[in-house]
């Protein structure tokens, strides 16, 4: 992931319905949801939520696949693991990380 990959990626999130949305679909895991289903879920309209899903489409942090009449939107786990990995990249100087008590910890 580059700069601007991640800027876009960070900037999709940055939205409460886009990271609600977001979050949804990482809790439903590969079988994802439909627009229908998380927009109840979520609690917006379904017009409200085809432009945030657009968004995070976008961005690569959702797939869209097309079963039958319906549209199946998941998380895009590969593109949010190379977010966190380019974010941490270069984190406690080199030095090898631990994560205690859900913190991320460095070396001193």
């Amino acid at each position: 992931m580059n700069e601007r990959e991640a800027v876009q990626a960070l900037a999709a999130l940055a939205q409460p319905v886009r990271l609600r949305a977001f979050r949804a679909l990482v809790q439903a895991g590969a079988e994802g949801l439909t627009p229908g289903a998380l927009a109840e879920a979520l609690h917006v309209t379904p017009s409200a939520l085809s432009f945030h899903l657009k968004e995070l489409l976008h961005a690569g942090l959702v797939t869209q696949q097309r079963q039958g009449r319906h549209l199946i939107y998941r998380a895009a786990f590969t593109t949010m693991q190379a977010l966190l990995a380019y974010l941490t990249e270069n984190c406690c100087r080199g030095q090898a990380c631990a994560v205690a008590a859900d913190e991320l910890s460095c070396p001193t």
